[in-house]
């Protein structure tokens, strides 16, 4: 049986709907989001937000009725945060607000810690 932990991450209302309506897409293969970081990106380091299947390094975290996957490694970086969603004409796609972040470049899809 999988456990279900404490969510260390947020979704804004908008986030969650637009990733429910996403998860219905016919084209998504995977069961989870994945919710991470990555080495790169003009900061030191990205995120990363995606579908797929749990590795036996992932926790499972029920957030929002969205069964999301993290790698605890990953935690250091990501617990806390919040990520929404805009989509308006001038800004549109997900952004993440993180208190662990130390410096955050223009696009805001990278930090550095």
């Amino acid at each position: 049986m999988e456990t279900i932990n404490k969510a260390p991450v947020t979704l804004t209302f908008s986030a969650a709907a637009e990733i429910k309506r996403l998860m219905n897409d016919e084209n998504n293969t995977g069961k989870y989001l994945r919710i991470g970081v990555k080495g790169g990106g003009c900061s030191g380091m990205s995120y990363l937000l995606g579908f797929e299947d749990k590795t036996e390094k992932d926790d499972i975290y029920e957030i929002d009725d969205i069964s999301c996957i993290i790698n605890p490694a990953h935690l250091i970086y990501l617990n806390n945060m919040e990520i929404d969603w805009e989509g308006g004409l001038n800004a549109r796609g997900f952004t993440f607000n993180n208190p662990n972040a130390s410096t955050t470049c223009g696009c805001g899809s990278s930090f550095g810690v």
